[in-house]
């Protein structure tokens, strides 16, 4: 089984300044590290990559996707914007040394609205569509595009696992797989261990957060039914704790982390990696 951290726990946007973050997920014991691609021109990747590649990480990036990459919007800028800023990321993540980038490729976070069964058919068509071609670049170059349903408050389109693999039957692409959420799933789904199950051998990457965003193991998500379903399909990770510091304020707000989740960030990830690994031996 493979553990990883996402650097939002510390900082946003993650930058050269920052790069000792690396040695602090090795060190703590991670196999895996996570960096979100907020900007086209965040930082040095290649110096990322090095650091990333000394100490032997596993490495994903996650998007974050805006109004101007919004792949469900019937504006052909905002679908242009959102392929070119996968399309980036592919380049970033080959520099890093990995091959998957994770998150919610087809709208805008904090998006809502609501859709008719029409208006939706149309809005999936779309976002298929663009998934489509945004996979191209990505296949080319090896990665894997692993989409992530969110809770209905940071989206209104794609929430459980049911509505995910409608949209990922409709992508159709081998290099297209999903990924799992706990923190969303403890929200949309009646059970975060059959949601995880449903898909299958598509899953391959999880989000292992609980249901406050805080430490793994002190809240109330159902980890014996997670860990019963990443026993069953046979997965071996990685197992990224993705949290939020209420330090780094544009993404606090962005996830309404309103207070800290735990008394640090270091205390997290370590008593995180902690319970998660004593939950899965």
């Amino acid at each position: 089984m493979k553990f990883g951290a996402n650097v939002w726990m510390w900082v946003s946007p993650f930058t050269t300044d920052q790069i000792d973050l690396v040695d602090k997920v090795a060190d703590f014991g991670y196999d895996w590290i996570e960096i979100g691609i907020e900007a086209i021109d965040q930082t040095d990747w290649d110096k990322v990559g090095a650091a990333i590649k000394n100490r032997g990480l596993g490495v994903s990036v996650c998007a974050a996707m805006s109004p101007d990459r919004d792949l469900t919007l019937d504006d052909p800028a905002a679908n242009k914007g959102g392929i070119e800023y996968i399309n980036h990321c592919v380049d970033v993540v080959n520099k890093l040394g990995g091959n998957l980038i994770v998150g919610p490729m087809y709208a805008a976070v904090g998006r809502t609205w609501q859709s008719g069964a029409e208006q939706r058919k149309t809005e999936l068509d779309r976002a298929s569509k663009n998934l489509q071609e945004a996979s191209k670049y990505a296949a080319d170059n090896g990665v894997t595009l692993a989409l992530e349903a969110l809770n209905r408050f940071e989206t209104s389109f794609i929430n459980t696992t049911e509505q995910m693999l409608e949209l990922h039957k409709m992508v159709d692409r081998p290099n297209v797989k999903i990924m799992a959420d706990t923190f969303h799933m403890n929200i949309e789904e009646k059970k975060v261990g059959d949601a995880i199950e449903a898909i299958g051998d598509q899953l391959v990457h999880m989000h292992s957060n609980e249901n406050d965003r805080g430490t793994p193991g002190t809240g109330h998500v159902d980890w014996e039914g997670v860990a019963q379903a990443v026993k069953k399909l046979d997965f071996d990770g990685p197992l990224v704790i993705e949290s939020f510091s209420t330090e780094v304020k544009s993404i606090a707000k962005a996830a309404a982390i309103w207070r800290p989740p735990a008394p640090s960030s270091d205390e997290l990830a370590r008593e995180g990696l902690a319970f998660l690994k004593k939950l899965l031996a």
